[in-house]
């Protein structure tokens, strides 16, 4: 039951709120005075859904937020919901519970991502949503009559909705989810599930094969063992005697090798030899001849030193004096005899000292000048002279030098040198320039030690006389293709053994999951009958429900269609495979619904509703809005309508009373009505103004 309602800057309220009794409640007023309102304030604040395009549209204009607060009973106990909108969409919500004299918040907010929802709240407590209370409870404007127009299909769905049987399909797809998760469960612990039998009998036949034929191979395969391990047995054995002179020719190889490898060094040795001696008996071979000339060398230098010095002092003196006569002509050119007189003290004289006579002087010049030149020349000569001797001692200290670096002191040590190299060079060329392991022989020749190496080989090609390595090698190739065939034998029968074994397993492990599985087919098959017969939308207990809904609301119509004063006196609702017919009854003749009137036609759909609105007499939320129910009805079949919303809302017994809502423009047809509580709507500038009267 709704006991109240207040809006705020809903739509075109203000400020208004209604207060209802558990009867019949009407509101009356032109069209646009704000009475269908209340339709959507009713859902938006319980549901906070409604019938207008969006939510910002139920703020009224001029106002910045709307909100709405509905005060309702339910199961003995009393609510409250609130819902606001602003002007920017956001929405707030509250529903709550009174506890003696106050209201205790129970829920808030529709923030569903973390479990929070008023809205859930509030189906839980009505047991429906918006859409079924629209069904049910709401008949809008020019939908009275819709019923009865509805196809067969549509009325029979619309019946599901109103008893409840449309909750079945949750029923149905909540038991197709426990079968799907019974199902995993079984396919996750045996690895197939019920619908997989057949399967698992067709593996477990393979399983049953594949041990029937590999058992088979496995004889084959330990036959062949055995015989393999004879023959590896064998070839070792065979094996074992030749070894030993395996090794010595491996040993043979080596030695060859070694004598070849070491002939080859000692030639380059001895080539090298050859070499450093050639070049010094080069260089020393004329050394010694050089080297005897040092002494005389040093002497003759010496000598000719001393000479060098007395030249050298002769061209001194020879130079001061001829500067010396040099000065005298300057002067002796001042002194010349003028008229037998001395030109410094004017006596006469015969003639001048010939220091003083310039032809004298010049004379001596000359003279001296000459020698000068003589004493040059001589002392180029030494001098050269000096250098060649220099140069020949240089080269007899190189000689000298050369002979103490190659340690040689006579030339008997050169010479003995020189035959040996001539014997060196006689060996290296009785030996080939190339060594190989066909000239052994010859590199044996080259020393002790290569004579010895020889010797060698030749006792160990003596000890391995007659050994084939051909042969050899070729049983040891047979012993290790035997060997691996022993471990790809191995290697097979281990395969071969695991997949018996595993087989085996699996056939074991099988079995118990057969047996399992049938046990869940037989319980699957329960499942699935009940889900058809209990379940089923068009189960038995679906049939059922809705031939007990279609005979209660038949005979409750039929009830209201007396009370309305119609030629119908019957309604029956009848169902078939998939439909829901509508049959009426004039006394014992049946009636077409396309054949009656408009107004019988309305007073059957109302009838229809009432009959629905008494099958929901025992829900949570009993009550019943009619939007403009007088329409296409004449004015006698009006107050007609109105006496028997009247008697049925004055109706009372043990959780029987239905609570009418009715929006009509028709003031007049409530007058002489027992409907007390009357509100009259009128537009005005600020907003709706309700008065009750």
């Amino acid at each position: 039951m709704i006991h109240s309602i207040e809006l705020i800057d809903f739509l075109a309220h203000h400020d208004t709120k209604l207060e209802f009794n558990n009867d019949a409640t009407v509101f009356v007023g032109q069209n646009g005075a704000g009475k269908s309102s209340i339709i959507d304030a009713i859902t938006f604040s319980l549901f906070g859904s409604h019938m207008r395009k969006n939510n910002k549209s139920l703020i009224r204009r001029g106002a910045n937020k709307a909100l709405v607060k509905v005060e309702f009973s339910a199961n003995g106990k009393k609510y409250r919901t609130v819902r606001q909108i602003d002007a920017k969409g956001t929405l707030t919500a509250q529903f709550l519970e009174k506890n003696g004299e106050e209201f205790l918040p129970i829920a808030e907010g529709e923030r569903k991502q973390f479990g929070e929802s008023m809205t859930n709240e509030v189906e839980k407590v009505l047991g429906m949503n918006f859409e079924k209370l629209k069904i049910a409870s709401i008949v809008q404007q020019g939908e009275l009559n819709s019923i009865i127009k509805a196809k067969p299909k549509e009325f029979k769905e619309l019946l599901n909705t109103i008893i409840g049987i449309d909750r079945l399909d949750v029923a149905v797809e909540s038991m197709k989810e426990v079968l799907k998760e019974f199902r995993k469960d079984t396919q996750n612990k045996h690895g197939f599930d019920d619908t997989q039998i057949e399967l698992l009998e067709n593996k477990m036949s393979e399983f049953e094969n594949e041990i029937l034929n590999s058992k088979p191979k496995i004889g084959e395969l330990e036959q062949e063992k055995k015989t393999t391990e004879i023959e590896i047995s064998q070839i070792e054995q065979e094996i074992e005697k030749d070894s030993m002179k395996e090794s010595q020719l491996v040993e043979l190889k080596n030695q060859k090798e070694e004598l070849v490898s070491y002939a080859k060094d000692a030639i380059k040795k001895i080539q090298k030899e050859v070499m450093e001696e050639e070049r010094k008996v080069n260089e020393c071979k004329d050394c010694f001849s050089i080297v005897s000339e040092k002494e005389e060398i040093e002497l003759e230098i010496s000598k000719l030193n001393l000479e060098l010095s007395a030249i050298m002092k002769d061209v001194d003196e020879y130079g001061k004096k001829k500067i010396r006569f040099e000065e005298q002509s300057e002067f002796a050119n001042r002194l010349e005899l003028r008229d037998g007189k001395c030109p410094v003290c004017d006596s006469k004289v015969d003639h001048l000292n010939p220091l003083f006579q310039k032809e004298h002087v010049e004379e001596e010049i000359k003279t001296l000048s000459e020698k000068l030149i003589q004493l040059e020349e001589k002392k180029l000569e030494l001098e050269n002279l000096i250098q060649e001797k220099t140069d020949r001692l240089r080269k007899a200290e190189n000689a000298d030098v050369k002979l103490k670096t190659h340690n040689i002191s006579n030339e008997t040590e050169l010479e003995q040198i020189a035959e040996t190299v001539k014997e060196k060079i006689k060996k290296i060329k009785e030996i080939p320039i190339t060594i190989n392991s066909g000239q052994l022989l010859e590199a044996s020749t080259i020393d002790t030690h290569a004579k010895m190496k020889y010797e060698k080989i030749l006792q160990i090609e003596k000890t391995t006389s007659g050994f084939n390595q051909e042969q050899f090698l070729a049983k040891k190739n047979e012993l290790a293709n035997n060997r691996q065939r022993l471990r790809e034998i191995d290697q097979e029968f281990g395969a071969v053994s695991n997949r018996i074994e595993n087989a085996q397993k699996q056939l074991e492990k099988n079995r118990s999951s057969l047996d399992e599985l049938h046990k869940v087919r037989k319980y699957v098959i329960e499942l699935e009958n009940i889900q058809k017969n209990v379940y089923s939308i068009d189960g038995t207990v679906a049939k059922s429900l809705r031939s007990w809904a279609l005979e209660i609301i038949s005979e409750k119509a039929s009830e209201y269609l007396e009370k309305l004063n119609t030629k119908i006196q019957r309604i029956s609702l009848s169902q078939k495979t998939r439909d829901v017919n509508i049959t009426c009854y004039a006394r014992s003749t049946m009636l077409e619904l396309e054949s009656l009137s408009g107004g019988e036609q309305v007073s059957i759909a109302l009838s229809l509703r009432l009959g629905m609105a008494h099958l929901l007499g025992s829900s949570n939320l009993n009550f019943m809005i009619l939007d403009e129910p007088t329409t296409h009805l004449d004015s006698e079949r009006r107050k007609a309508l109105v006496e028997v919303l009247s008697q049925l809302a004055n109706i009372r017994g043990e959780n029987a009373s239905m609570q009418f809502i009715i929006i009509s423009h028709d003031a007049e047809i409530f007058e002489d009505s027992s409907v007390e509580n009357i509100y009259k709507f009128e537009s005005a500038i600020d907003g709706t103004v309700v008065s009750l009267l």
